[in-house]
């Protein structure tokens, strides 16, 4: 079976199992007795955009690029959150917790085969054989997840715990409890040890492989900028369906995020957009603030310390200052995002603006051809800089002589005299 038909029957599998829950749940709500553990729709819909963007992305990278493990491991990490998923399906189906309880422990799988990922981000290999044991370390942590889980006495992710239906019971059932505990650390500690070995191949890596980490790292930022908005929103609207959904609606997009930075990075379609994309992110990160920071100052003002008691008033005189202010605010920023964290791209775009300023001036095209390299150097740091300078070709012979004649004609346009032979 070609790397085709394995990579997109996994993918087919995924989406199956996982459209067939979403569309049950849609039609037959949970129970109210699971309702309060699967949660409400909302958060089936971060599921599913989880599931189908890695198996999607883990499909495509398995299909192109056959040879990296990454896009396998991103295909298994969508398999194992299908699996999962199927186990609240049957939970509704019988009425019971048991088989949702049971394959709790399947999550934590699929962040350990996600450490898997960051491990061999991008090239699908170790930075280097000293980093074996931690693989190994990770491989033993979810072997020992699994089994703990599967055949402990109770069910370890669930609280209170509960009866495992197919659990050992006696001394070799706290075995497997503590393999469970075990493999849990052991996956937490490999994980830490993997982001740190994305620090180390960023230092020994060609400029090539640290653009494909620069995804990486943008997509661990999505993640830790959707938790914080969730923690922000929640202490600003308070708990309800509202925060709920806003929280959700932010981690499926950071989710879908992710798995789009790692194929990118992996494929290299586009490698080289990075940059911007993180100084346009931060620069409409600090807009946002700075926006929301004087809109609320505005209203404040407004209504506390002047006393002006028509907040309605008040909040739409704030919302207009607010929207002026956004493109004076943007370019603003902008300009100082690109000068402190894109001064390469800043320096280039202001090298070639100069040098086509001097352009309009200039005359001698030995100056110019020196001048263009000297730009092309400074801009882009390529190793070698040729400037191939197309010369005017000379006319062939018999346009030679044609033109010639033209020139020998006299001005009024009479072809010259010619003789007719003698008889």
């Amino acid at each position: 079976m070609t790397a085709f038909w394995r990579a997109w029957s996994i993918w087919v599998v995924s989406v199956a199992a996982t459209a067939a829950t979403a569309v049950y749940i849609a039609l037959y709500p949970f129970a109210p007795l699971l309702a309060p553990q699967e949660g409400n729709s909302a958060n089936v819909v971060v599921v599913v955009v989880l599931i189908g963007s890695f198996a999607t992305i883990g499909a495509l990278l398995a299909w192109k690029r056959p040879g990296n493990r990454i896009g396998w491991l991103m295909s298994a990490v969508g398999l194992v959150y299908a699996i999962g998923i199927v186990g609240g399906l049957l939970s509704d189906v019988q009425r019971s917790l048991t088989p949702t309880n049971w394959v709790g422990w399947i999550w934590l799988t699929g962040v350990g085969l996600a450490v898997y990922v960051v491990l061999l981000f991008p090239t699908g290999t170790l930075p280097s054989p000293r980093w074996r044991p931690v693989a190994w370390t990770a491989g033993l942590g979810l072997a020992a997840w699994i089994l703990g889980n599967a055949f402990g006495p109770t069910i370890f992710t669930n609280s209170p715990t509960a009866r495992n239906p197919i659990g050992v019971t006696g001394p070799a059932g706290h075995i497997f409890t503590i393999l469970a505990g075990t493999g849990g650390v052991l996956i937490a500690a490999s994980g830490g040890a993997a982001i740190v070995s994305v620090a180390v191949r960023y230092r020994r890596a060609g400029t090539i492989e640290r653009t494909q980490l620069k995804w990486l790292v943008y997509a661990g930022g999505l993640i830790v900028l959707a938790l914080a908005s969730e923690v922000v929103a929640e202490r600003i609207m308070g708990p309800g369906n509202a925060t709920n959904n806003l929280q959700n609606a932010i981690t499926t997009g950071a989710v879908a995020l992710v798995a789009l930075a790692i194929g990118v990075a992996v494929l290299r379609y586009r490698l080289y957009d990075i940059d911007r994309i993180i100084s346009r992110t931060l620069a409409y990160a600090i807009i946002t603030g700075l926006l929301i920071g004087i809109y609320a100052g505005l209203v404040l003002l407004a209504t506390q310390v002047l006393g002006y008691h028509h907040s309605a008033v008040a909040v739409a005189a704030a919302t207009l200052i607010a929207a002026g202010l956004f493109n004076p605010v943007r370019r603003w920023v902008q300009h100082r995002v690109d000068r402190r964290f894109s001064r390469a791209r800043y320096d280039a775009d202001q090298t070639v603006a100069a040098f086509a300023t001097r352009l309009k001036d200039a005359v001698d095209l030995d100056a110019v051809r020196a001048d263009l390299t000297s730009v092309v150097q400074t801009a882009l740091e390529p190793a070698q800089v040729w400037v191939w300078v197309r010369e005017r070709q000379a006319p062939p012979k018999a346009a030679r002589t044609a033109a010639r004649i033209a020139s020998s004609s006299p001005s009024s346009g009479s072809l010259p005299s010619m003789r007719s032979p003698s008889t």
